[in-house]
């Protein structure tokens, strides 16, 4: 009987396939406590099962080859970090020896108050580690079952297979990848996650959130994963398999269309050129950058340097990943942001904070750096080391005064000093930009652009704090939209203001690589999109069916719109 499972879109496309199910873990976990000469056997146990999950991480990193394993790798080390981090191991051994639990319910018991921490956190990006916490746990308390039972670890999936699991790590997802699976859905998960992105990158139809999945399916059911209209569909009917052999076909001659743009220029119909640039986040994302002919890289994160690891990153670690990512565009700029992390995760990442009742609105982005000046010095130096390699500009994360970057400028004034004196090659000029995701930065940009040599919106927190709406909340969905008025004349305002200033603006957002908001933003006065590299054909292909001259002539129609509905109708006429 035909059945549709709702999820979320975490990697687009449609795949039709066999159910492959892997259940969470069944291990029942004994809370008796331990009497007190159990101890010594129970800690044994604990940390066989640790020692077997380093193994199988081990293994599986042993097995990928050439990119992918370049790809993968990078997840890999960060579970493997978790797996050694002392405090981890510091709080089970306690739970052992002080609490008297057995192993199975210490690791439950630790992998619960983790989590607590990730999911306190505002940022969806930092909130979707706690996956990695989930991920790592599962790996060790299935050791911790194969130690007392005769059951093997088996994650493997046919040729033809959809896999359908609670969660999947990434390490499991790329082995799976080489076996010939089609696609994933999970009944949790994120858009942010570490396997969403790798799903992204590897081309995979991804669907999360599917909460019914794993109640719901059997091994080898039919399924039909849609993820472009976040569902999956399970005995589907005759009507839904000739929509699915429509979208191939569709997608087949699409993807030999776009494939054709991929060293064109990206131009409005009436000739204006628009400069699309690529939010990079591993080696994989720059390398489809490269392919699909983006400009550069608009927006590269520095957190994970700092949370994939126990302990600061040094500066020659941080100095090798920058590096890398400019030799990697080979000449194209790219735009290395800042560290932004909030005080919510500062511990994980070395640094000692008092913790804040609300980190969204707390000491986060620059007003962290500021805060430790040493640890932003170290990131500044790397940064001017890498920029001798090819154009790179630094951009500010969650700036609101001028202050901030009258400070940031002292910095890397102070750092270029020291280099100096090391004789260490520096680069003449590095753009400095700050990031409007801040309403009080939007509404005093024109103060702010007297010390940014250029602006970055970050539409993604810049609509969260205008509209005071998690995106995340579908309660919401009515009041947290794009077009949303107050927005649209913030976003204008900003645009305007660096225009009149002759400061390049982009927009790093969700919008920027939508194709249905292309229009909205050239009506704006936008000219230089950021986007996922996966995204970038479609955009230069909207963008060349569009007139520049039309769109901004009604950018005042627009502006004066009074509801998201009104705007709406306007777009729809206007794009056609």
């Amino acid at each position: 009987m035909r059945h549709v499972m709702a999820g979320m879109l975490a990697s687009h496309g449609m795949a039709l396939g066999r159910a492959r199910l892997v259940q969470p873990s069944r291990y029942a976990v004994d809370t008796r406590p331990l009497a007190e000469h159990e101890i010594a056997g129970e800690l044994e146990h604990l940390h066989r099962a640790l020692d077997m999950a380093r193994q199988e991480l081990r293994e599986l990193r042993g097995k990928l080859h050439g990119a992918l394993a370049r790809e993968v790798n990078e997840f890999i080390d960060a579970h493997s970090l978790l797996l050694d981090d002392a405090e981890m191991l510091r709080g089970l051994d306690d739970l052992v020896k002080i609490g008297h639990y057995r192993a199975g319910a210490a690791l439950k018991k630790q992998r619960d108050k983790l989590a607590a921490v990730f999911e306190a956190m505002d940022d969806p990006y930092l909130r979707s580690r706690r996956e990695d916490i989930d991920q790592v746990i599962a790996r060790v308390i299935s050791a911790l079952q194969r130690q007392t039972s005769a059951e093997e670890r088996k994650l493997a999936a046919r040729v033809g297979e959809i896999l359908v699991a609670d969660t999947i790590a990434p390490a499991d997802m790329a082995q799976l990848a080489g076996n010939g699976l089609l696609g994933v859905v999970t009944s949790s998960g994120s858009a942010y996650s570490h396997s969403a992105i790798l799903a992204r990158s590897l081309g995979l139809p991804m669907l999360v959130g599917a909460r019914d999945a794993l109640s719901l399916l059997h091994d080898d059911d039919l399924i039909l994963l849609d993820a472009e209209h976040n569902e999956a569909i399970v005995h589907p009917t005759a009507q839904d398999l000739a929509r699915y052999r429509a979208w191939q076909r569709q997608a087949a001659a699409e993807g030999r269309r776009l494939a054709m743009l991929a060293n064109a220029p990206t131009r409005t119909r009436d000739g204006v050129d628009v400069r699309l640039l690529a939010n990079a986040e591993t080696p994989a994302d720059v390398a489809l950058a490269r392919a699909r002919g983006a400009d550069g890289v608009g927006l590269y994160r520095t957190e994970f340097l700092f949370l994939r690891q126990k302990g600061l990153p040094s500066e020659d670690e941080q100095f090798i990943a920058y590096r890398d990512l400019v030799l990697g565009m080979g000449g194209l700029p790219v735009t290395i942001r800042t560290l932004d992390l909030g005080a919510d995760k500062a511990d994980a990442a070395g640094l000692v904070m008092r913790g804040e009742e609300n980190p969204a609105l707390g000491v986060r982005g620059v007003r962290l750096s500021l805060r430790y000046p040493a640890v932003f010095t170290t990131q500044i130096r790397a940064i001017l080391r890498a920029a001798c390699y090819g154009p790179v500009r630094v951009l500010v994360p969650m700036v609101t005064q001028p202050d901030e970057l009258i400070a940031v400028r002292t910095l890397f004034k102070l750092a270029r000093q020291e280099l100096k004196r090391e004789s260490i090659d520096l680069p003449e000029k590095l753009p400095l930009g700050a990031m409007i995701e801040v309403p009080a930065a939007a509404i005093n940009v024109r103060a702010l652009l007297e010390h940014a040599d250029f602006l970055a919106i970050g539409t993604n927190d810049l609509a969260q704090y205008v509209l005071a709406a998690d995106r995340g909340n579908d309660a919401l969905d009515n009041i947290y939209t794009p077009l949303q008025p107050a927005l649209l004349r913030l976003l204008s305002h900003v645009i305007s203001s660096g225009r009149r200033a002759r400061k390049p603006v982009s927009l790093c957002g969700e919008i920027g690589g939508d194709v249905h908001f292309t229009a909205m933003l050239l009506a704006l006065g936008l000219n230089e999109f950021s986007m996922h590299p996966s995204q970038l054909l479609q955009v230069r292909d909207r963008v060349a069916t569009l007139d520049h001259a039309a769109l901004r002539g009604h950018a005042t129609r627009l502006l004066r719109a009074y509801t998201h509905e009104h705007v709406a109708e306007l777009l729809a006429e206007l794009a056609g």
